[in-house]
This record gives structure tokens, C-alpha cells and sequence, in this order.
């Protein structure tokens, strides 16, 4: 995926086992943070690091979205345990992050097919506004340019 292009659409299940598409956000700026796993070290500091910029995102009108191939039931019980305040979702067929580009073969302990830890903002009119996808899963995205990028994307 490369700026500019149609975010792929997505119909993923959420912590609650509902169904969340991505055109239940048109018309509206969206962030998708993919990441590996719950519970593994640098994804509990991603995602607990979005949790406690919630209302920086809000100030800057975007909704922010957690995808991981957990299960929903894992992810729920991650949610809960971190305080998690976004939506995550299910990606355990791993479709979506094979229509983003960012399926990851090997992870740790020899198992495959998780997504890089990954950003992609969608602009209001549904194209991918900025992408950042990092070959190394130890690795932080850059939160400091998502920000900037979420401020001038409309």
C-alpha cells in the first residue's frame, strides 16, 4: 500500500465479537496500528501509549484502531487488563493484513504469519494519507510523526 491508494476494506470483529467495517468510519480520519501480539512487551507499550494520548487523537479528530491476529476473546481480556479506551480488532484470518501489505512470516518462537507492527492514516476520503510499517517487531512507530501527519490530513 502506498499513499495515496484506497484504504482496502475490512469487516473485522471487535472485543465484543461485532462486526466493525471500515466504511463505518467514512467520511472520517482514521489511524490502524497494527501490531503483532497482545501482551508482548513493545505492543503493551504501543498500545497503552495510544490509550494515554486518547485525548491529544481526539483533539485532532481521529479515531484510533488496534488490529492484531489475536482472537477477540484474548484481545477483550487485553483490552480490560491495559484499560484500553480504542477499538481492537480481530484480524485472526489474517486478511486484512494481507490487504495492507504487512503480513509478517516469522515472528519469535518460530511462528508465523502475524502483522508488522505497523501505521496507516485514512483520510476522510478513504485513501491512505501516511504509512509507516517497520521491519524490526522491537520497534516503536514514530507516535511523534503520526501526530504531525493526523494535523494536516483532513
Amino acid at each position: 500500500m502506498r499513499i495515496g491508494d484506497v484504504a482496502p476494506h475490512f469487516t473485522l470483529f471487535d472485543t465484543d465479537r461485532k462486526e466493525v467495517k471500515l466504511s463505518d468510519f467514512a467520511g472520517k480520519k482514521l489511524a490502524l496500528y497494527f501490531f503483532p501480539a497482545a501482551w508482548t512487551g513493545v505492543c503493551t507499550k504501543e498500545m497503552c501509549s495510544l490509550r494515554d494520548d486518547m485525548a491529544e487523537y481526539m483533539n485532532l479528530g481521529t479515531d484510533i484502531i488496534g488490529i492484531s491476529v489475536d482472537m477477540p476473546f484474548a484481545l477483550k481480556r487485553f483490552k480490560e487488563d491495559m484499560h484500553i479506551n480504542f477499538t481492537l480488532l480481530s484480524d485472526f484470518n489474517k486478511d486484512t493484513i494481507r490487504a495492507y501489505g504487512v503480513y509478517r512470516e516469522d515472528f519469535i518462537c518460530n511462528l508465523h504469519g502475524v502483522a508488522n507492527r505497523s501505521v496507516f492514516i485514512i483520510g476522510s476520503d478513504g485513501t491512505i494519507q501516511y504509512r509507516e510499517v517497520l521491519a524490526n517487531a522491537g520497534e516503536m512507530p514514530d507516535m511523534a510523526a503520526a501526530k504531525r501527519a493526523m494535523e494536516t490530513i483532513k
